[in-house]
């Protein structure tokens, strides 16, 4: 499971947040203060081996990537079915309020480091989910629509989802 998101150019859309300088303005729902960017946020649910399987509708770019997955409900019921005790969905840390579907790496806590074996834990969870990681690459290389999209933001999910079928196409893929 990862989140990416799609960079725009066409939208300025005051959100339910005000601002903290006071200024009675709202913060821009499709800024994305990670990424210092406008743009939608994707999640995308990827095979082991970096094939992308699935991904969700366009959420705003300023939702942090466990709230934009929580606003798919079929999302999180499908990746418990397929974890067990021999398989895991693996997320990184922007989905750590999800633990008990995805396995994240564990955070640094405050006033102390990691343990060597909590090192050595992420270190593996990121040597066996960097493949994973290939499924967002895999759909914005591709497809050039997908690097900087100029229509309205909310468009940004169906081009994906037609990226996706493209994909599976282009590759003779069904999974």
């Amino acid at each position: 499971m990862d989140g990416t998101l799609i960079r725009t150019d066409r939208c300025q859309v005051p959100g339910p947040t005000a601002r903290t300088d006071r200024s009675g303005r709202r913060v821009d729902l499709w800024w994305s203060g990670k990424h210092a960017a406008h743009g939608g946020n994707i999640q995308v649910i990827a095979a082991p081996d970096g094939w992308p399987l699935w991904t969700s509708p366009v959420r705003p770019g300023r939702e942090h990537d466990t709230t934009a997955l929580r606003t798919h409900p079929e999302a999180l019921p499908l990746l418990a079915q397929w974890t067990d005790t021999e398989h895991a969905a693996l997320g990184d840390l922007g989905y750590e309020g999800e633990r008990d579907v995805l396995t994240t790496p564990v955070k640094t806590p405050a006033g102390r480091p990691l343990t060597d074996d909590e090192r050595c834990l992420n270190l593996l969870h990121a040597a066996t989910r960097a493949p994973a990681e290939r499924g967002n690459s895999l759909l914005k290389t591709t497809f050039k629509a997908l690097r900087r999209v100029s229509l309205c933001p909310w468009r940004i999910g169906a081009i994906t989802a037609a990226a996706l079928v493209l994909l599976h196409h282009m590759h003779d893929r069904t999974t």
